[in-house]
């Protein structure tokens, strides 16, 4: 009896000891991942559209002859009388170098002068003794050639030391900088106790008289613009009205920026300070040769940033997924970009959500869009009518999406 028992319990523990063990592997087990939610997306379609050339440009006012002032000769800086936003007359002093050992120079010099004097003075009456003792045939010609070409020797000599001592005195002058016309200071590039060197710039002058509004313009720009061309600009502070004419054009892009400069002759500008900010509005410009320009462009919020270019979501209607497409970007019209390649008329991209998306991701299309997009009927049966599924990113400021290559 006993023995049946203790078969009994032995079975009851492996019995409970199976239960626990399949209990464990059941709550161990994996549970299964979450299926992603069916993300709804707004689409628009690719068209190329008129490029809008016509804007405002910002420009500044500068000074049409700016002057980079500097010593002709090397020495220590000992005074600089001239300071920024100074008016200053033509003549006037604007810097001097310590002009000691000018001065030594040109004291040598001038004594080298006195010495060659003497020396031609000594030739001439020497010569002058033996012109009248050949006229008497006391001495021969060939002597007296001798004196001459002694006279005509020392004569050189005097006149290279005269034209020493003249350059040793403007060695003088040329330590005392002075203005070379009236105008305003408006850079100094070098303070009391600085040793220049000859051609240094030490000081910027921009000159008294006509003004002109420099800015910059995209290549698609530059090809309607040319010399002499008006157009009108306005005071960003007082919003006074100026007017004025295309005078220059740059010959080369900016290797930086890829822009174009020019400058705008403003019409009684004189009175405009330098530096002043102005609104150039451009006249509306049709595009390169007067015929219209047309170009892909999409609004920022499809673009987004992959890796060291931009892409967007490009719709497959037959998989009902999104694919990214890397793309190039063109310069900024308003508010969309130029798309320069990567994308066709006709193709169907992401307009918003751009950055809550994956490659290859299944997505329902906006009923309103499905229809407006000309979607086949069974796709737009089958989109959503209520609010997306996941909102909107935020739009990609112009100024921070990348090219894909450099332009």
């Amino acid at each position: 009896m006993s023995s049946l028992m203790s078969l009994s319990s032995q079975r009851g523990l492996v019995v409970c000891a199976a239960v626990f063990f399949l209990t464990t592997l059941v709550a161990c087990s994996e549970s299964p991942a979450p299926q992603e939610p069916l993300r709804s997306v707004k689409l628009l379609t690719v068209s190329a559209g008129a490029l809008g050339f016509e804007g405002l440009y910002a420009a500044e006012v500068r000074a049409r002859v700016e002057s980079r002032l500097g010593f002709r000769v090397g020495g220590k800086l000992v005074q600089r009388p001239a300071e920024i936003g100074q008016r200053v007359a033509s003549g006037q002093l604007l810097a001097v170098l310590d002009a000691q050992d000018f001065v030594l120079s040109a004291q040598a010099a001038q004594a080298q002068v006195t010495a060659a004097q003497s020396q031609r003075d000594l030739a001439a009456a020497d010569f002058k003794r033996y012109e009248a003792l050949r006229s008497q045939n006391f001495i021969s010609g060939a002597e007296l050639e001798r004196r001459e070409v002694g006279l005509k020797s020392a004569e050189a000599a005097l006149n290279q030391a005269k034209a020493h001592a003249q350059a040793q005195s403007n060695q003088v002058g040329y330590a005392r900088l002075t203005a070379s016309h009236a105008g305003v200071v408006t850079a100094i590039e070098a303070e009391v106790g600085q040793v220049v060197s000859a051609g240094q710039v030490l000081v910027r002058l921009a000159h008294d008289g006509p003004r002109d509004a420099v800015f910059s313009v995209s290549e698609s720009a530059m090809g309607d613009m040319q010399v002499g061309q008006a157009l009108q600009a306005t005071v960003l502070s007082t919003g006074q009205t100026v007017q004025g004419t295309v005078r220059e054009m740059a010959a080369s892009a900016d290797p930086v920026t890829r822009t174009y400069l020019v400058k705008l002759a403003l019409s009684k500008g004189e009175a405009l300070p330098l530096g002043a900010t102005l609104n150039v509005r451009a006249a509306s410009l049709a595009g390169r040769g007067g015929a219209q320009a047309w170009a892909i462009k999409l609004p920022t919020s499809a673009l987004r940033q992959e890796g060291q270019g931009t892409a967007v979501w490009v719709f497959d209607e037959a998989s009902m997924t999104v694919n990214s497409q890397t793309v190039e970007l063109g310069p900024v019209d308003g508010n969309e970009v130029v798309i320069t390649s990567g994308l066709q008329p006709g193709q169907h991209v992401v307009s918003a959500g751009v950055h809550v998306l994956s490659p290859g991701q299944k997505v329902m299309v906006y009923k309103a869009d499905a229809k407006a997009r000309g979607l086949s009927p069974a796709i737009a049966n089958a989109a959503t009518s209520g609010p997306l599924a996941a909102p909107a990113a935020a739009p990609v400021p112009a100024a921070a999406l990348v090219p894909a290559s450099p332009r």
